[in-house]
């Protein structure tokens, strides 16, 4: 792979990551509960849990993608309805800072799991896995140095996305309590959401 060849990838993982979520409606309660640092060590978490599901992608699905095309269509076609259901989840409501809670553990470790295992749980990370990186990245074709390449744009691209909501959420908070601003933000993710699942079903 050249370098430009893992442009779509960082492209796609940005998108996904940057559209709220399980995991940044985590993140947000976490730093609004417990501040930055433990918000931080719960991102971790979180990237950890996408390496994970990286890894399974490659090792996994690039034998199945050979021999089982149709099953990735059906899963498509899942991931877009699923992200479509989010996006009007979103657009009647979307993150409610009353029911955002502080997870137990503030530590380094708790927190940590905490993420991780929100991640290995989370449909929207395993449709991006499942359904949108085999459209961007051929899992065929990928070689050791291209897993490390990956690895690296997936840990530099949640740090990117993720840090800035966390810092957003210890430092701001009355931004993330005004309805407002809240409902920008809600109807913001909506329409990237649908837009998302657009992409998915029509991509040939």
């Amino acid at each position: 792979m050249f370098l430009l060849n893992y442009l779509p990838y960082v492209i796609a993982l940005g998108i996904a990551a940057a559209i709220p979520g399980p995991g940044i409606a985590a993140c947000v309660g976490k730093a609004l509960g417990s501040g930055f640092r433990p918000a931080f060590y719960f991102t971790i978490g979180l990237i950890a849990g996408d390496l994970t599901y990286l890894t399974f992608a490659v090792l996994g699905l690039s034998a199945i993608a050979t021999l089982f095309s149709g099953i990735f269509i059906l899963i498509r076609y899942l991931g877009a309805a699923y992200l479509l259901w989010l996006a009007w989840s979103f657009w009647r409501a979307g993150i409610d800072p009353e029911k955002i809670q502080a997870r137990q553990g503030s530590g380094f470790w708790p927190s940590v799991v905490g993420g991780y295992m929100l991640t290995l749980g989370n449909p929207k990370t395993i449709i991006f896995y499942m359904a949108l990186l085999p459209t961007v990245v051929d899992l065929t074709a990928v070689s050791q140095l291209d897993f490390v390449m990956l690895a690296i744009a997936t840990v530099a691209v949640l740090l990117a996305v993720v840090v800035p909501y966390i810092a957003l959420a210890s430092r701001a908070r009355a931004f993330l309590t005004n309805p407002k601003a809240l409902r920008i933000l809600n109807r913001s993710a909506a329409t990237a959401m649908a837009g998302a699942a657009a992409f998915i079903a029509l991509r040939e």
